[in-house]
C-alpha cells in the first residue's frame, strides 16, 4: 500500500479530476460556454499533470482576467476555410487558444486520415497554452503531430535592440507501441519569462546569455532582465522568424510586421498557429512504424549514461512519468495560485474541492 503523498512546501494537492472540474467551473462562470470551459481546463490540467506548472492551472486567473477585459472572445464564431482536401484555415475569432487549437488538431486528424498528410492553420486566437497537448492528442490516435505557434514579440533578435520576435514554440509528438510517445515541446527562447519572474522573486542570478535588459543588453541580474534571449543565438531567433512566416503570414494575419508598424492595432494581443498531422499508414505499415519507433527509443535508452547522469531519456518520457504519478497522487498547486482560485470561486459561488496541505 502506498503512503498518502505529502505535498511540497508551499503547495496543496488536488485530485486531477476535481481540479479539472473546478477549473472548468471557474472558466464557465468567467464567460466561456460549458464545452469550451471543459476544453480549456483540460489543457491546463494536462500541463499541470506533466509538471509544466507555468502553463497549468496557474493560467486560470489570467484567463479570467482576459475574459473580463474582453481580450478573449467568450462566444467566438469559429469558421473553417478550405480549398483543398489536405489544407484548411481555422479562423478562431479570438477564441481561447485551447479551444481553437483543439479544434484544429481534430480537423487535421480527420483530413490526414483521408489524405495521408494534412495542415491546418489557425488565425486570430489568444494564448495557445502548452502546445504539446495538441500534438499529443494527435499521437494518441496513431498519427504524428507537429505544431508551430507565433505570438507577440517579447524576445530579442540577434543584432537588434529591444523585443523583436516572439518566444514561438514548436512541438512534435510521435506515437510508439509500448513506450510513451516521443514529445518534443520547446520554445525558441533560452529561458521562459516565468523563470525570469521566479528568479526576480528569489533573488537568484540568471544564467549567462539567457536574458536581457529592455535595450537588448545581456544581463544575469533578474531585476534588470525584461526579456529572454533566443535559444542558440541566431538559431533560435531565426526559428522564431520562420515560425511567423509559417503561421501568421501563411494564414494572412501577420503579427511581426504589424507589431513593428505605427498601427496601434499591431500591439493587440493575438497568436497564430499551424498544426500538421501525418498518418504513418500513408507511408507504409503503421504497425511496423510504431514498432520501429519503439526500437529506436529502446536503443537510445540502452546507451551508456554519462558520468553523473540518472539515465538516458527521450523527449516527453520524464513528463509522462510525472503525469502518471500525479494522476494517482494529486496535482500540486502553489498556495498563491490556490488562493487566487479559491477567491474567484467565492466570488462566483463555486464549491472548492478538498485538498491536502
Amino acid at each position: 500500500m502506498t503512503d498518502t503523498p505529502t505535498p511540497k512546501p508551499g503547495k496543496v494537492l488536488v485530485p486531477a479530476e476535481e481540479l479539472r472540474g473546478f477549473a472548468a467551473a471557474l472558466l464557465e462562470k468567467g464567460g466561456l460556454g460549458p464545452e469550451h470551459a471543459r476544453t480549456t481546463a483540460d489543457v491546463f490540467v494536462w500541463a499541470a499533470l506533466r509538471g509544466v506548472d507555468s502553463h497549468g492551472t496557474a493560467r486560470v486567473p489570467a484567463y479570467l482576467e482576459l475574459l473580463s477585459k474582453g481580450v478573449v472572445n467568450a462566444r467566438p464564431e469559429i469558421t473553417v476555410e478550405s480549398s483543398t482536401p489536405a489544407v484548411a484555415v481555422l479562423d478562431a475569432d479570438r477564441a481561447p487558444g485551447p479551444v481553437a487549437l483543439t479544434a484544429a488538431a481534430e480537423e487535421a486528424v480527420t483530413r490526414a486520415r483521408a489524405s495521408g498528410v494534412a495542415a491546418v492553420g489557425v488565425r486570430r486566437t489568444v494564448h495557445t497554452g502548452a502546445i504539446g497537448y495538441y500534438v499529443s492528442k494527435i499521437a494518441e490516435q496513431g498519427l504524428i503531430g507537429i505544431a508551430f505557434v507565433a505570438g507577440m514579440p517579447n524576445m530579442g533578435y540577434t543584432g537588434a535592440k529591444g523585443a523583436a520576435v516572439a518566444t514561438s514554440p514548436l512541438a512534435v509528438a510521435v506515437p510508439a507501441r509500448s513506450h510513451a510517445p516521443l514529445l518534443l515541446d520547446m520554445a525558441t527562447a533560452t529561458i521562459a519569462l516565468g523563470k525570469i519572474r521566479q528568479a526576480r522573486a528569489s533573488g537568484t542570478p540568471l544564467p549567462e546569455g539567457a536574458a536581457a535588459t529592455g535595450d537588448g543588453t545581456p544581463t544575469t541580474d533578474p531585476d534588470k532582465a525584461v526579456m529572454p534571449l533566443p535559444l542558440g543565438g541566431a538559431k533560435g531567433a531565426g526559428m522564431s522568424l520562420a515560425f511567423e512566416l509559417l503561421t501568421s503570414v501563411l494564414v494572412g494575419a501577420p503579427i511581426f510586421a504589424a507589431f513593428h508598424s505605427d498601427d496601434p492595432e499591431g500591439r493587440k494581443h493575438r497568436q497564430n498557429a499551424l498544426i500538421v498531422a501525418i498518418d504513418p499508414a500513408a507511408f507504409g505499415d503503421a504497425g511496423e512504424f510504431t514498432a520501429a519507433v519503439d526500437a529506436t527509443l529502446a536503443t537510445l535508452k540502452a546507451l551508456t549514461p554519462a558520468d553523473g547522469a540518472q539515465g538516458v531519456f527521450y523527449p516527453g518520457e520524464r513528463s509522462a512519468s510525472v503525469a502518471a504519478l500525479r494522476t494517482g497522487e494529486g496535482v500540486p498547486v502553489a498556495v498563491k495560485v490556490w488562493r487566487e482560485l479559491t477567491e474567484s470561486a467565492a466570488g462566483f459561488g463555486i464549491t472548492v474541492p478538498e485538498v491536502r496541505g
